[in-house]
Parts: C-alpha cells; sequence; structure tokens
C-alpha cells in the first residue's frame, strides 16, 4: 500500500480524458470492469460513461455509502467493517474484489473515504480516502490524504481511482 498527501487543482475534462485511457486500455485487454464507490457516490462510474462506447467495457457498479449496503451487496465481511471501519485499506480491497464477483467483472475499483466536511475524527480525518482496484492476479490499494473540500475530495479520489485502474489495466 502506498500513500498520497494532494491537493493540487483538478480539470473535470482531465478526469473524462483519464476515463479515455481506462477505456482504451480496458478494449486492448479485452477486459470488464466494474465499480464499488462509497464516499465520491458514483463519481467513477459516471466519468467512465461520459466516454463514447464505454457499454463495450463497463458492466456497471454500486454505490454503497452504507456499511449494511456494503455487506449485503459486495459481501464485505462484518468483522472486516466492525475490526478496521468503513475506511480501510481492507474494506476498500473487499469492495473491489466484492463488485468484481458481484459484477462478474474481470477487474473492479473501489473507493471509500471522508469527502467531508464533517465525519472525520482524530484517527480518520476529514480527506481520508482509500482505492483498490482487484483482478484475478490480486489487488493494489493506496491510502490518501486529500487536503481539499468535500467537492475536491470527490474529485480527487475519482482520479485517483481512474488512474489506479489504468495501472493496472497497462500493467
Amino acid at each position: 500500500m502506498t500513500d498520497a498527501l494532494l491537493g493540487e487543482p483538478i480539470d473535470q475534462i482531465d478526469l473524462v480524458e483519464l476515463a479515455g485511457v481506462v477505456q482504451a486500455a480496458a478494449l486492448a485487454r479485452a477486459v470488464s470492469v466494474a465499480t464499488a464507490e462509497s464516499c465520491t457516490g458514483g463519481l467513477i462510474g459516471h466519468l467512465l460513461t461520459e466516454v463514447a462506447g464505454s457499454s463495450a467495457y463497463y458492466i456497471g457498479g454500486a454505490i454503497t455509502y452504507s456499511d449494511a449496503l456494503k455487506v449485503a451487496s459486495l459481501a464485505v465481511p462484518q468483522e472486516t467493517l466492525a475490526n478496521h471501519g468503513a475506511v480501510s485499506a481492507q474494506v476498500a480491497v473487499a469492495m473491489a474484489e466484492g463488485a468484481r464477483h458481484a459484477f462478474h467483472a474481470d477487474v473492479a475499483v473501489a473507493v471509500t473515504g471522508i469527502a467531508g466536511p464533517s465525519g472525520g475524527s482524530a484517527a480518520k480525518p476529514v480527506g481520508l480516502t482509500y482505492v483498490a482496484v482487484a483482478d484475478a492476479a490480486g489487488h493494489d490499494v493506496t491510502r490518501y490524504q486529500w487536503a481539499g473540500d468535500r467537492s475536491h475530495n470527490k474529485l480527487a479520489t475519482a482520479r485517483a481511482g481512474l488512474e489506479l485502474l489504468r495501472r493496472r489495466l497497462e500493467g
């Protein structure tokens, strides 16, 4: 797992361009992609579908804001949530694996975090986010600590999700 602290501006046009790069990589490898999103509320799925032709590889996703839905929709183990909390590397990986299996996708990306402005604590401050990607070969997970407002944190998380997905698809 890697860590990052970022707060630079984000251009939505760049995010759609990045989604296009993800699409090209998925099509080149002939793989299907699914998403599992908490703190981004479906933003990654939205960005993927902003690119024409996304139905050729993007299956769909789940917005699992509540712990109960993470368990019911993605089979995130209740024990994992209890032991590590919803905002953790372990839950991000379980969400990605759960989405991969639930949607019968080759690859899945998942995000969980605290977008803000409230909801943080000393142990898990506002802006803390975990992004995971899983495929049959395993998973990658990255911890981020964003330094922006709610909108920035959601956009930054979506970008991080797309970037981790791109790297996994490109090998």
